[in-house]
């Protein structure tokens, strides 16, 4: 069985986010477009770790030997526990680490904030060739900044319209962007802040601030409903995954990858030399 035997639909339809989606209303619990139950999703993931990586390395090599300035960002926001570092390790552990280009936003350095807070953003945009993939990104800026009204309500309005204008800029330079939500419930985050208390191996994941940001819970899903209101578009749409189940969300964001690659076409590419000349020579040689 190859690895769209189960899936009954396109995830990327399903999951992206249209006019009228509400987020208060989206389920966390199921598994959109596919059929198969966990063991089933566990498997197609393994198949698809392949075409991933093989996918990955055509636009690697394009760029180290055809100069093709295309790239892909994949963008992944959630609350506390969503399971972003899941992604990274089980989706984006399967490809060649050299055509990754990972970044991490923590909170801002005083030299960051004393920039604009797309000026650490910007450095981190995909080279030509990479992956690049935004744990946590510049949507920081206008989700705990609203929540926390860590700037002034003008600030927040003017950095939805910036953010638009940035990803136009990243698409016109041969930047495919994938926006991910990981949506899990607020019953599941528990168990799972529960689980990194009593496991001595997870203790280092949890931090005492996760509870006050969780106590926020309203006010960041209204903050999230607006972000999608105002930067899902045409070129960057949102794609909101159910993540209350791990191997749904790392199947469906590799999904979209998988897509996404292969709407670029990807040849490996041709050499200027010939082949079998070489390989006459290589023969001859002492």
């Amino acid at each position: 069985m190859g690895r769209e035997t189960y899936w009954n639909e396109d995830p990327g339809v399903l999951l992206r986010v249209e006019p009228g989606f509400k987020i208060v209303t989206a389920p966390t619990d199921t598994h959109p477009g596919f059929d198969g139950n966990k063991a089933q999703g566990t498997a197609a993931l393994a198949e698809g770790a392949l075409v991933l990586a093989d996918l990955q390395e055509r636009l690697f090599a394009n760029h180290q030997a055809a100069d093709d300035h295309r790239r892909v960002l994949l963008v992944l926001q959630a609350m506390d526990t969503a399971g972003k570092g899941g992604i990274i390790k089980h989706v984006m552990g399967s490809v060649d680490p050299q055509g990754v280009q990972l970044a991490a936003f923590k909170k801002p350095t005083p030299e960051e904030l004393a920039n604009d807070f797309l000026w650490r953003i910007r450095k981190e945009a995909p080279e030509a060739g990479k992956i690049g993939v935004f744990d946590r990104s510049h949507y920081e800026d206008v989700l705990i900044g609203r929540v926390r009204e860590l700037a002034s309500a003008e600030e927040i309005e003017r950095r939805y319209g910036a953010i638009n204008e940035f990803e136009a800029e990243l698409v016109d330079a041969g930047t495919t962007i994938i926006k991910v939500m990981l949506h899990i419930s607020a019953a599941e985050q528990k168990v799972r802040l529960l689980d990194r208390l009593e496991r001595p191996e997870k203790n280092w994941k949890f931090n005492p601030g996760d509870i006050e940001e969780r106590m926020l819970w309203p006010k960041y899903q209204d903050a999230y409903q607006v972000v999608f209101d105002r930067t899902s578009t045409p070129i960057a749409p949102w794609y909101v995954i159910p993540a209350d189940r791990k191997w749904y969300a790392r199947l469906a964001v590799q999904h979209l990858l998988i897509d996404a690659l292969e709407g670029l076409q990807l040849e490996w590419p041709k050499v200027d030399y010939d082949v079998e000349a070489e390989k006459a020579r290589l023969l001859a040689a002492t």
